[in-house]
């Protein structure tokens, strides 16, 4: 259902280090005026691809949500949504345009692997 590039970045991402998962997500929300909600809103995955993908984000996060939760409230919940957004786009790569790409996985740029488009 996934594809790997997809599966491998959600593993990396998250087990990141909760100051760099606040910082992704603090990213996320300054993108979305700049193109990211509408950029988001192109990247919807089939029902059966979001399934697995919240699926695999959810196991992976949920055994950290008290260390993330303890370095800031609610920062398990926003690591599964800036997770979710740039997974979403990876996923959905070669369908998005170059700027709709770019603005979903700059958050995560320097701190995971964020394939390039065409990989």
């Amino acid at each position: 259902m996934l594809d790997q590039v997809t599966t491998n970045f959600v593993d990396e991402a998250a087990g990141l280090p909760p100051a760099e998962l606040e910082a992704a997500f603090d990213r996320l929300v300054d993108l979305r005026p700049e193109g990211g909600k509408e950029a988001s809103r192109a990247a919807v995955p089939s029902a059966s691809e979001n399934s697995a993908l919240d699926h695999r984000i959810r196991a992976a996060l949920l055994p950290r949500a008290d260390e993330l939760d303890a370095h800031l409230t609610g920062l398990h919940s926003d690591a599964r949504a800036a997770i979710s957004t740039t997974a979403r786009a990876i996923l959905k790569r070669r369908t998005l345009t170059e700027q709709q790409y770019a603005v979903l996985v700059e958050p995560f740029v320097g701190r995971a692997h964020v394939p390039a488009q065409g990989e």
